[in-house]
């Protein structure tokens, strides 16, 4: 079995404002692992905050390449689990491989249950929403509304949450009682505000917010829990903190927010939700926004999931180039799954 290499860097279309700045490219490698007449493609993209850092990654890619051509693909995964995005990279490109191998498409070959994932032409995605004032944040809402989407994420946090509670309330006077919400504070609050938000946000008919408390604070996640509460707990930064495990071992969370490219891969991002359905709790893929490779892989890991909730996979639009054509593009509030054997991914390697 044989491997490559291929840097690359992606400018972003607007800058995206993350915790530890604001963020305009994102760098990373495409893996290409040829095995007897088919190649595997993968994409390792690391953030820092959430992955290994860009050099831990280049170095984590370099020793498993070498350990992957003498002792095979067991090999070279067990070098890579301090880095998960250089995993990610590696496992995605074998993943296809094997698929192409087997003449099927990527979801096929991920899913746990075969006989229950037949055929998957779509997989619902919602639209994210901003943290405009109330005026930019019901435009933007009728406009992912108008375009089909019947989820969205709206971002909180960033202001005092009765604020965010008239923000949210206007959009849902604006788009109506069919339309689900979410909401996502990104780690903003002290647990009195989240309290507060929770409460509030339950007579708008808001599904759940995402890491309302700091990531590291998974006490204070497990007080907010509620049984008799409309709105749920979902946990992000915490799950790339603490791991899929620890959080659901402390049944602290209504939903997971999985990140292929924080947990090691797709493989890994089936074996989570499916880990996650069987403790009661609600698996939620998104990217890290990532190119067509890794993204179009998180499709195919959302579609491995038996009737997966709406994904956080509508990022394609945030990359003002990408490494080549989108197989998986956003239609009607659903990411199209691709049905070629294999990841589906046509020409992006650069040669």
């Amino acid at each position: 079995m044989r491997a490559e290499l291929r840097e690359f860097a992606l400018t972003l279309a607007e800058p995206l404002p993350t915790a530890a700045g604001e963020m305009d490219r994102r760098e990373g490698w495409l893996v290409r692992v040829a095995g007897d007449g088919e190649t595997g493609i993968g994409e390792a993209t690391p953030l820092p905050g959430w992955t290994e850092s860009r050099d831990a990654c280049r170095a984590a890619l370099e020793r498993a390449v070498d350990r992957l051509e003498i002792d095979g693909p067991d090999a070279a995964l067990a070098t890579l689990e301090d880095a998960p995005a250089a995993r990610h990279g590696v496992e995605t490109a074998l993943a296809d491989l094997r698929a192409r191998e087997a003449d099927v498409p990527l979801y096929r070959s991920l899913a746990k249950d075969v006989e229950t994932i037949t055929s998957v032409d779509g997989v619902p995605v919602n639209a994210t929403i901003g943290d405009g004032d109330e005026t930019d944040t019901v435009a933007a809402a009728r406009t992912a509304v108008d375009s089909g989407f019947s989820t969205l994420k709206v971002k909180v946090g960033n202001r005092a949450v009765g604020d965010d509670a008239n923000r949210l309330r206007a959009v849902r006077d604006a788009v109506g009682e069919g339309v689900e919400f979410r909401a996502d504070a990104n780690g903003a609050w002290s647990p009195g505000e989240a309290r507060a938000a929770l409460d509030e946000f339950e007579s708008i008919g808001v599904e759940y917010v995402e890491q309302p408390l700091p990531a590291g604070d998974l006490d204070g996640n497990a007080a907010l829990s509620d049984s008799d509460r409309a709105v749920g707990i979902a946990l992000d930064e915490t799950v790339a903190e603490y791991g899929i495990d620890a959080v659901l071992d402390a049944d602290v969370a209504d939903v997971v927010i999985l990140k292929p490219m924080v947990l090691g891969g797709p493989t890994r991002t089936v074996e989570a939700a499916d880990r996650a359905r069987a403790s009661g709790v609600e698996p939620v893929v998104t990217t890290t926004v990532d190119g067509v490779v890794a993204r179009t892989a998180a499709v195919h890991a959302t579609a491995a999931i038996p009737d997966p909730p709406p994904a956080g996979l509508a990022t394609g639009d945030r990359i003002a180039e990408d490494l080549g054509p989108d197989p998986a593009p956003i239609r009607d509030g659903s990411a199209l799954v691709p049905g070629d054997k294999g990841l589906g991914v046509g020409a992006v390697w650069l040669e």
